[in-house]
């Protein structure tokens, strides 16, 4: 098992700063007149950026073991595969139920 590692301040002011950055970053690509499909993958990008900074510095992942890593990557891709089976089931309805 690994030591308990302290992260500097210096680490967690410039990870805050940076989060800070690419909020204001992700509220001006709502403003910005970007074509349809391509503002939401850059805000998606964005978004997934942020959680990187978060999981890497605040969680400490960066400093700690690979499993963690792995762990969290694998809860990440099996929460992504059964809200896809959820939204399989809900594309292939019928599109009304007949009253009376």
């Amino acid at each position: 098992m690994s030591a308990h590692h302290i992260i500097p301040l210096k680490t967690l002011l410039s990870t805050t700063l940076a989060l800070l950055v690419l909020t204001v970053a992700t509220v001006l690509v709502f403003y910005i007149n970007i074509p349809a499909p391509f503002d939401v993958i850059v805000a998606l990008l964005l978004a997934t950026f942020k959680a990187t900074l978060v999981g890497m510095f605040f969680m400490g992942l960066y400093y700690d073991e690979k499993f963690n890593t792995v762990v969290l990557i694998f809860s990440f891709l099996f929460f992504i595969v059964f809200i896809g089976i959820t939204l399989l089931d809900t594309m292939y309805r019928d599109s009304g139920i007949g009253v009376w």
